[in-house]
């Protein structure tokens, strides 16, 4: 192996480091906000005077809306560039939000809703800058980091958002809270030092491009959506004449950004021609297997709290405390994903299927629990392995689509993870029709068809990276 030594970003980690954690607090605060207002969505809905009915359907126009503009808003952060897509979502987030503390009909508070289920993609375009800036091995890591800076905000703003729930007029306050929250985080992404890394990130690219002994360590910076390889210094035909001279498609950064005052259809073009490349490209796999999994996982919580009351006679204050447990883990699990990962050799489908084989094993543990302490194992280790899972799949996705298109790769698996949580609550009710257990002995059967299939896929994906790395050492 070459000792050359790569003059990555992590050389000069200072300014990099504090883009990082900046972004790790944008996490914490977009997520602490959001947990303030989801467990009173409903029972403000119901104080507006709608039906169950009604109800149900108002509650999914969130999760419509985010099926079909994940995608969308995702491919338009890698068009636009990071920072005026990030800036642009958490405010008209935030103003879906002011709208929301000042609805006093079910006619606003859908209009407060419709800004919010459109641009609330806010996580999405930072996991994307995250892999703008960080290398292929330092990737997993960082995502786990995020994800559990995100997870401990979900943890904390339902407490805060139940006090201010017990004071007159709770749900505005809590409401205008989260707005402000939202632009406190823009102003925070507006104060980062854009410039600065936008530099450090082409002089790394530049000179990345051209050393042999840092070729093998960067094989993620020329892997494309159809899978070929090209050189970083050659821009691709197929990209769209709008983007050039912002970018190179050196390493996958989107830091060249498009101005948001380009005319609308080349904008338009160049998101639909992201979208199509990946709609186009050999990646069906990977997300079938974030939809099984997805369906699975919610299919284990779908019916919690009743399986726990019907099954064990567990009340509902200690079957809280249960989900507090495991959503605690599952944040601190974050931290064990970048050590994980250097234990496999980077070797991303293996923990894949071995963290989907140990997931798929804890579902089905729960489903035949014979007593709470069965279901305490099986949610001690269930948010452990299921949050490796998510970052495996993550971490796979840019891998095989190439990170010059991670805002559309990352979008178009949000958008996939919402047609399951469109899914699930329809299978849990079907179910659940022949026994508490019938949601989780699903789960157990959606889980083993995503082992199988990770058993057939695995070994093609390893075959076309051997492949593609003796192409690359050959000079093809």
């Amino acid at each position: 192996m070459s000792n050359v030594k790569c003059p990555t970003l992590f050389q000069k980690p200072r300014k990099r480091t504090r883009i990082i954690q900046c972004i790790y607090v944008v996490g914490f605060m977009d997520l602490f906000g959001v947990s303030m207002i989801i467990p009173l969505l409903s029972h403000h809905v119901k104080a507006l005077g709608a039906s169950p009915t009604v109800a149900g359907i108002v509650g999914s126009t969130y999760g419509i809306l985010q099926l079909f503009s994940s995608t969308i808003v995702g491919s338009w952060s890698d068009v636009v560039g990071r920072r005026y897509s990030l800036l642009s979502c958490l405010l008209l987030s935030a103003l879906g939000y002011g709208l929301l503390g000042m609805s006093t009909s079910i006619t606003l508070f859908v209009l407060a809703r419709i800004p919010i289920g459109l641009f609330k993609h806010s996580l999405s375009i930072c996991r994307a800058l995250l892999s703008d800036l960080v290398t292929e091995s330092e990737r997993p890591l960082v995502m786990g980091h995020f994800n559990a800076a995100s997870s401990v905000g979900f943890i904390v703003g339902p407490v805060v958002g139940g006090y201010l729930t017990e004071h007159e007029g709770g749900f505005y306050t809590s409401s205008f809270t989260c707005a402000a929250i939202f632009l406190l985080n823009a102003g925070l992404v507006v104060m980062l030092p854009w410039s600065e890394a936008s530099a450090q990130r082409t002089d790394a690219n530049s000179n990345t491009s051209f050393s042999p002994g840092c070729h093998d360590n960067n094989v993620r910076n020329s892997v494309h959506l159809d899978g070929s390889h090209r050189n970083h210094h050659h821009r691709p035909a197929s990209a769209p004449a709008t983007e050039a001279g912002l970018e190179k498609h050196q390493g996958g950064a989107r830091w060249g950004e498009m101005s948001l005052l380009q005319p609308a259809w080349r904008q338009l073009s160049s998101v639909v021609s992201k979208i199509r490349t990946v709609a186009s490209s050999e990646m069906w796999d990977l997300f079938l297997i974030r939809l099984l999994m997805a369906i699975s996982i919610m299919l284990y919580y779908s019916n919690f709290s009743l399986a726990m009351e019907e099954r064990f006679a567990l009340k509902p204050k200690t079957t809280g405390y249960l989900i507090s447990y495991s959503s605690t883990l599952g944040a601190l699990a974050g931290g064990l994903v970048g050590p994980v990962t250097k234990l496999y050799g980077n070797d991303m489908p293996a923990l894949l299927l071995h963290s989907t084989v140990l997931t798929c094993l804890l579902i089905l543990l729960y489903a035949a629990a014979p007593s709470v302490w069965e279901v305490l194992l099986s949610s001690t280790f269930f948010a452990i392995s299921t949050s490796i899972g998510r970052t495996c799949i993550t971490d796979l996705e840019l891998q095989r689509g190439g990170v010059h298109a991670s805002g559309t790769l990352i979008g178009a698996g949000q958008s996939v993870t919402a047609v399951g949580r469109i899914l699930a609550p329809l299978l849990s009710g079907l179910a659940q029709e022949f026994s508490p257990c019938g949601p989780p002995s699903l789960g157990v059967g959606l889980a083993v068809a995503a082992v199988g299939l990770l058993l057939i896929r695995i070994p093609k994906w390893n075959g076309r990276a051997k492949e593609k790395e003796h192409k690359l050492r050959n000079g093809d």
